[in-house]
Formats: structure tokens, C-alpha cells, sequence
């Protein structure tokens, strides 16, 4: 592509054609760094594969030894070897070509978020090889040798084996990805916390078949793969609620720096109500009635938020007196004149703090009524107030 076509700024849109030309230009530098590493190791590939290969040879009876049943075995085993080998060293780089590709399309809070995970994904796989070939190949060699019948001699086909703890590689590598999986779940709102420690029993039973169909026949290498991903599928939901904390509190910061009608209006004096009183006055009079559970609408009504004492049933007295309230409430509503313009945030948020106060009441549909029409009047904040509220009935 002649220079002249180049875009100057990196970060500014390009044709769709100069992107099918950037992902051809890095896909061949991942070709170019994988040739290169396969280079390096070629010359080696005997030793890697005497490497590999020697929790099985430790565990052979004496006199046993690992065998090539085809012509061509004793070369081309290695050399396969030797190219996955260079595909897993060059992993990060190959990883960093994507992102470079994928980046620019990306906002600044997800990029601080991928790169983080980016780099404990590559550790977390290397990691779960380095577990495999440390603990699970002994202890599963030791078995399958114990375990053979009387007169059969175990003299394994290298290529076969080659197959075998590739397998074994690839499955703890993935499995080890669980905390990066989880995270990303609850990071793109398909799940929560909450929900993922609920089937906590399903996560158990799964990782069990799945331990079954992924390793040998054994209850060992199962038990193995199995508990190390319970684990760190354990790891994964303390993560993930460290995340949706922060997110939490940066919600509340920007809610609090940004509240409606926390500025005063030109020449100090508070925005006033058709009836002559100020109008933050009277909706701080409704505040003060309903502060016993709503304390923060938007950090009350997140689903997210880890507060076990932030809703309490009422009692029968209670209820009647909150009842007469949300009467008095209507009745004030539909004898003043019409709220300005400039209000119309916090009569939104009214509608939120009413909804939120039917469904402590049981009213569940008369909440919905009104969550709907948040849904139609508020804005982007509110109505995402309310699909919280919505997804809280639905579960019910």
C-alpha cells in the first residue's frame, strides 16, 4: 500500500480495506515469529521430547521403553513437537498482535480493563501446563503402570504419547482460564456474583464430567482437574466482586458530584416550587420519609451492591403508615400544578423511590406501572435504576 494512502493518526477510522491489510500485515508477523522460535528449537527437538516424555519413563518398568510403530514416527513426532512448542512460546507476542489490532476500536475503560486480563490469561495457561507436567503426569503415569495386566509389557507409541500430553496441556490450559471466564461474565453484565455463588452445586457436578471426559479413566487425574477449577472458579467470583465494588463506587462518586439540584442556581438562591416553597426542600420532606430504606437511589437499587441490611420487611403498622404516606403523596401530586421543566430529573426519581417502596409492600404490579413509566421519562441512569428493579421482581 503506497505510503501516501496511510492514514496519520493510528487511532482515526479507517477504510475497511486498510483494516483487512493491517490483519494480513500482523498475521504475517505471528507467521514470521512463530517460523523464527520453531528455528530455535528444531536443533533441540530430541531433547524436548526426552523432556516431555519423562514422567512416562520414570514410571516404565525396567527394561520397558517407549517405541516408533511407523517409518517416519522417530522424525516427525519431534518435529511436530518442536512446532507446537514454538506456537506456545511465542504465545504472548502472537496475543500482543491481536490486541494491537483490536485496541484502537476499544474505549479507555475497557483497554484497562483487557490488558489485565490479557496478561493473567497467558500466565494462567502456562501455569495450568506447568501443573499438568508437575503433578498430574506423575501421579497418572504411576497409575496406567500399576494397572497393567499381567504379562503385557507397556511400551508406549511416542506419537500417541505426543497426542496424549498435548491433550492434557491444551484441557488444564483452558481450564485454568476459569477466573479470566468468570470476570468476564460479570464484566459484560451477563451475570453477577450473587448468581454464579447460587449454582456454586452445578459448577461442582460440572467440573467433575468435566474432569471425566477431558483425562484418563481414573478417578485421580479427574479429581486433579476437577478441584483445581472449583478453585479457581472460587478465585474468579472474589474477583469479579472486587470489580463490580469499583464499579460500584465510581457510580457514587459520579452520582455525587452530579446530583440533581445539589448546585444552586444563579445568584445563590434555590429553585423554587409553584407553591412557593423550594423545591429541593420539598423533595428532601419526601426523602426524610422514605430514608428508613432508600437511602442512595442508585447505589440502593443496584443489584450489585453488597449491603444485607439495605431492605427489610415491614411490619403491618409500618406498611398501613407508609400507605397513608404514598396517598398523601398522590394527592399532594395531583393538586399542584405542573412540576417545571427543570425538575423533571427528580420527579423521575420520585417515580423510582415509589416504585421501590410498592414492592416493599407487596404491590408488585402497581410497581410496575410505574417503573414503566420511568422507563419512558428518565434518562439513561434512571432507566437502568429501573431494569434493576424489573430484573429484582422477575426474581422474586
Amino acid at each position: 500500500m503506497p505510503a501516501a494512502m496511510q492514514p496519520d493518526d493510528p487511532g482515526a477510522e479507517q477504510p475497511f480495506v486498510s483494516h483487512l491489510i493491517e490483519l494480513r500485515d500482523r498475521l504475517i508477523r505471528m507467521l514470521i515469529a512463530v517460523f523464527v522460535v520453531f528455528l530455535a528449537l528444531f536443533p533441540f527437538a530430541n531433547e524436548i521430547y526426552v523432556y516431555v516424555a519423562a514422567p512416562l519413563m520414570a514410571q516404565l518398568p525396567e527394561g520397558n521403553t517407549m517405541i516408533a510403530t511407523q517409518v517416519a514416527s522417530p522424525f516427525l513426532t519431534p518435529f511436530k513437537l518442536a512446532l507446537i512448542a514454538a506456537v506456545f512460546l511465542s504465545m504472548p507476542y502472537l496475543l500482543y498482535q491481536l490486541w494491537a489490532f483490536v485496541a484502537p476500536g476499544l474505549y479507555q475503560h475497557e483497554k484497562r480493563l483487557a490488558t489485565p486480563l490479557l496478561i493473567s490469561s497467558i500466565l494462567l495457561f502456562y501455569v495450568g501446563m506447568a501443573f499438568a507436567y508437575f503433578v498430574v503426569f506423575p501421579l497418572v503415569f504411576a497409575f496406567l503402570t500399576a494397572s497393567t495386566p499381567d504379562g503385557v509389557a507397556m511400551m508406549t507409541d511416542i506419537s500417541a504419547y505426543l497426542d496424549f500430553v498435548l491433550a492434557l496441556f491444551f484441557a488444564f490450559g483452558i481450564a485454568f482460564e476459569i477466573p479470566i471466564a468468570t470476570i468476564l461474565l460479570v464484566a459484560a453484565g451477563i451475570t453477577t456474583p450473587a448468581d454464579l455463588a447460587r449454582k456454586r452445586p452445578y459448577v461442582i457436578v460440572g467440573v467433575f464430567v468435566i474432569g471425566m471426559l477431558l483425562t484418563p479413566p481414573d478417578v485421580i487425574s479427574q479429581t486433579l482437574l476437577a478441584v483445581p477449577m472449583w478453585l479457581l472458579f472460587e478465585l474468579g467470583i472474589v474477583f469479579s466482586k472486587v470489580l463490580v465494588r469499583g464499579r460500584a463506587d465510581d457510580e457514587d462518586s459520579a452520582s455525587d458530584g452530579n446530583a440533581p439540584g445539589a448546585a444552586p442556581t444563579a445568584g445563590g438562591q434555590s429553585p423554587t416550587a409553584p407553591d412557593g416553597g423550594s423545591a429541593p426542600s420539598r423533595a428532601s420532606s419526601r426523602s426524610a420519609r422514605t430514608s428508613g430504606s432508600v437511602v442512595d437511589v442508585g447505589r440502593e437499587l443496584d443489584p450489585h451492591f453488597d449491603d444485607g441490611d439495605r431492605w427489610h420487611p415491614l411490619t403491618e403498622a409500618e406498611m398501613e403508615e407508609e400507605l397513608d404516606l404514598i396517598d398523601a403523596d398522590e394527592t399532594m401530586d395531583e393538586a399542584a400544578p405542573a412540576a417545571p421543566s427543570t425538575a423533571a430529573i427528580n420527579s423521575v426519581e420520585e417515580k423510582i423511590r415509589r416504585a421501590n417502596r410498592l414492592r416493599e409492600l407487596g404491590s408488585s404490579v402497581a410497581a410496575r406501572i410505574v417503573l414503566y413509566e420511568v422507563l419512558e421519562e428518565g434518562d439513561e441512569d434512571q432507566r437502568r435504576v429501573a431494569r434493576n428493579i424489573l430484573r429484582q421482581l422477575d426474581e422474586a
